[in-house]
């Protein structure tokens, strides 16, 4: 299996992301991230979910997802092709005798102290899924006390917007 990232483009209506997602649970695909969000247009929500799938089972869930009425575009974000990113809070024990040591590991990695208290502090950062996994493992010998990651939002590259072609679409269809 591997890791495909798509961007669906749906009308921001209620229960849209339960049909979206519902169709991956019925083919029992695992979402490994899922990201939902308005678009510069107010009429369109994209939905970004990454999932683990062969090509094959993945171009039957595409079809399949394009038949859902309130289902706009769907384009796969291949990694060299489109920007992805991650959001990553990390609560991390930093004492006296640690915490420089703490914030010399989150200046290297660009990240940034969002909250300090006498035992701890909390670290946000930004980033590809690889560079969030090497600032854990950088953080993990001070001690991670808890973590809470956001799903990767993605956008293609250049100057080309999806969603203008699909909402192009979409008034010449209405």
């Amino acid at each position: 299996m591997s890791r495909h990232t798509l961007s669906v483009l749906v009308e921001n209506k209620p229960g849209v992301l339960t049909r979206v997602a519902g169709l991956f649970a019925r083919r029992a695909f695992n979402i490994h991230s899922l990201a939902v969000g308005p678009t510069e247009h107010p009429d369109i929500s994209r939905i970004t979910v990454v999932v683990d799938v062969d090509e094959l089972p993945l171009e039957q869930v595409t079809k399949q997802l394009n038949k859902l009425i309130n289902v706009i575009k769907i384009v796969e974000l291949e990694p060299d092709a489109s920007v992805q990113r991650e959001l990553l809070l990390v609560k991390v024990k930093a004492d006296v005798s640690t915490r420089a040591h703490v914030l010399e590991v989150v200046q290297l990695f660009r990240a940034h102290v969002v909250d300090v208290v006498p035992d701890a502090v909390t670290v946000e950062a930004t980033g590809s899924p690889a560079k969030l996994e090497a600032l854990l493992a950088a953080l993990e010998p001070f001690g991670v006390r808890e973590i809470v990651q956001s799903g990767i939002v993605a956008i293609g590259r250049g100057s080309r917007s999806i969603t203008d072609r699909a909402l192009e679409r979409v008034m010449r269809s209405a």
